[in-house]
């Protein structure tokens, strides 16, 4: 059975735009061979691996400090898109997680995945679906849904009209014998999941299938990220401040 729990996403109501895919045709001086990503990268952690919300606290003024290397459009507000990568917080998870109905195992012993969904609700259900099937066809358990707590006013109104319905799927993984799970064969097997269920959503004809992704899909990280500028992550992700997320 399928479980959520979390705070109802206020979604825009600005009509969502369709976006084509790939990068746009060849045309006068521009050629998409010549695509080049130029993001600016930090990186911050305690050297003696103490875990604190002040290394995620850290890592977000990191960001800050490289919003000169990001862009934004004709909507001052929206930017071509910020993000962060942390150590998935176990005792943050175990807590909201708790509230939802379900809990986690040990650290390791279950991934989490940050996904982006079809808005409406048939098509964001029958994503879920094919995600779950792909979970239990790799020998993996669903442990439950978490909707992600979001702040649509925090961002501007072009990011407002694509912004997907975030969540995020926690799976479990059985561990081997003697007791210890063998997290590098959990991880090969949550990137499996990824890319399967990305070539399958692709194919499968659902409204709005093309705003399905999964940023990150992992029993060790998690990614943070959307069309944002920089200094909007904190306020559109706003449990990134909570003092039990901690990083190390």
């Amino acid at each position: 059975m399928r479980k959520t729990a979390g705070k109802p996403q206020t979604m825009s109501m600005t009509t969502r735009l369709k976006k084509p895919k790939g990068p746009p045709t060849a045309q006068g001086l521009y050629h998409p061979s010549q695509e080049h990503d130029a993001c600016g990268i930090g990186f911050v952690a305690n050297v003696r691996g103490v875990k604190s919300h002040e290394i995620i606290t850290k890592g977000i003024q990191v960001l800050l400090n490289l919003a000169h290397r990001g862009a934004c459009g004709c909507d001052s507000e929206t930017g071509d898109g910020a993000g962060i990568l942390l150590q998935i917080p176990h005792t943050f998870f175990a807590r909201e997680c708790g509230k939802s109905g379900f809990e986690l195992p040990q650290p390791g012993a279950y991934g989490v995945g940050m996904t982006f969904l079809p808005v409406e609700k048939h098509a964001r259900l029958q994503c879920e679906g094919i995600l779950e099937r792909i979970v239990r066809e790799e020998g993996l358990t669903l442990l439950g849904w978490r909707d992600t707590p979001v702040r649509a006013s925090a961002i501007g109104r072009v990011a407002r009209g694509s912004q997907p319905y975030i969540q995020q799927i926690f799976v479990g993984y059985e561990a081997v014998a003697g007791g210890a799970t063998d997290e590098d064969a959990f991880e090969r097997k949550l990137y499996v999941v990824r890319k399967r269920a990305e070539a399958e959503m692709a194919a499968s004809g659902i409204e709005d299938a093309e705003v399905f992704h999964i940023p990150s899909l992992s029993c060790r990280t998690i990614v943070y990220k959307g069309l944002l500028l920089a200094p909007q992550i904190t306020n559109f992700y706003q449990e990134l401040s909570d003092p039990d997320l901690l990083g190390r």
